[in-house]
């Protein structure tokens, strides 16, 4: 995924309530821009840190600027959630995630199921694939984890998947770690117990785990291949 325009450089100020960061410009101008991330941001939100905003083409639009990228430890990480779903729509037409899709298949967004919607549901004569995607922007020691905050609807997706299943259907939790700078996933067990433990049980009733890797670029974004995963990392 390239952007559309080159993004706008900026030193991060502060990120607060959840939606809205102020962000000091290249020419000391500051701004407020929409964050669009629900989590913690943690391990990515260090104030002082460089960031790359886009800028919205709707001058109607009451916030100029969105923040897509931080820089931290070396690395850029895509802090904007909305990015996300695009990214793994682009990744599978292209090919590059061969164990959910290939050429036959019908691809539908945003499909309802149980009390949600899926992010995608992947149709052809063998069957259905219910694909759930997770951006992961935490870090700690070299490992990628999820999530940075507690999670009731993430828990809840879980749950879903695995009533997938049970009906006879594929289902498939997707994580994609927008960042570069981690060699292994794991879920933040310390953060959120009940998601690590509902986790390990939707594997264990066949939902299948999923990990790729993005990498991160002022003018690209892109799904690159696998990334290892542990469930039991923190013990």
């Amino acid at each position: 995924m390239k952007f559309s325009a080159p993004l706008v450089h900026g030193t991060l100020k502060r990120r607060y309530k959840r939606f809205l960061a102020d962000v000091i410009l290249a020419d000391g101008t500051e701004v407020t821009a929409h964050c669009a991330n629900p989590g913690s941001m943690l391990s990515c939100s260090e104030p002082g840190a460089p960031v790359l905003l886009s800028e919205a083409t709707n001058p109607a639009r009451k916030l100029k600027y969105t923040w897509e990228l931080i820089h931290v430890n070396g690395t850029w990480v895509c802090v904007n959630t909305q990015r996300t779903n695009a990214l793994v729509e682009e990744a599978l037409r292209a090919g590059v995630i061969t164990e959910v899709f290939s050429s036959d298949m019908q691809l539908r967004r945003e499909v309802p199921y149980g009390g949600s919607r899926v992010d995608f549901l992947l149709e052809n004569g063998a069957g259905r694939i219910f694909l759930e995607v997770k951006n992961v922007t935490l870090a700690q020691d070299g490992r990628a984890m999820f999530p940075d905050a507690v999670t009731k609807r993430g828990q809840k997706h879980l749950q879903e998947l695995m009533q997938v299943v049970e009906a006879g259907d594929r289902a498939v939790i997707f994580f994609l770690v927008s960042r570069e700078d981690t060699r292994v996933f794991s879920p933040a067990c310390h953060i959120d117990p009940d998601y690590a433990r509902l986790l390990a049980q939707a594997v264990e009733c066949g939902v299948e785990l999923l990990v790729y890797e993005a990498r991160v670029g002022p003018e690209e974004i892109l799904v690159t291949g696998r990334m290892p995963w542990e469930l039991d990392g923190e013990k």
